[in-house]
């Protein structure tokens, strides 16, 4: 099955594009990215912390089922413009992974349909080489479709 979810990896650079359109509105795919209780749902994660404004900071976490974090990350928002974009710092904690620059843009395609691009850059060819090497394409394309469903859902409900 062909993922929703384009990721775009140049060789010899730095950085990756994350690319996925939504059949949602670009005001709820935005929310989706800033709301804390709708980001836990489609991402499956807790968050610790969530300032969405300009030098903000956020932080979250995934724990097994027997109450362990497994997974933590955080960052810092450098500039946010409501349902259009989001540029941040993003950092997986007690990992050799050095911080990522991500610029997420947040794009109207038609009333009822969006676009997400994210640019994300890294450190080094080889940190970015190594993060492609892990499952990350099937995780972010299973956690878009979650957004997709859980919006779809919320949407039908007003």
């Amino acid at each position: 099955m062909e993922l929703k979810t384009k990721i775009h990896a140049e060789d010899g650079k730095q950085e990756i594009f994350i690319i996925r359109e939504f059949d949602l509105p670009v005001e709820f795919l935005f929310k989706a990215y800033t709301e804390a209780e709708l980001f836990e749902q489609w991402m499956g994660t807790k968050v610790t912390k969530f300032e969405n404004k300009q030098h903000g900071s956020y932080r979250f976490e995934t724990s097994n089922p027997q109450g362990e974090v497994v997974f933590s990350a955080n960052g810092t928002i450098h500039e946010i413009v409501q349902n259009e974009k989001i540029t941040r710092t993003f950092q997986m904690e007690n990992t050799p992974f050095p911080v990522q620059f991500e610029f997420l843009e947040f794009e109207k395609l038609t009333d009822e349909t969006s676009k997400i691009t994210i640019q994300t850059i890294y450190k080094s060819i080889d940190f970015r080489d190594q993060m492609l090497k892990l499952p990350f394409a099937q995780g972010i394309n299973m956690a878009h479709n979650r957004l997709q469903e859980i919006i779809q859902k919320l949407e039908a409900g007003n």
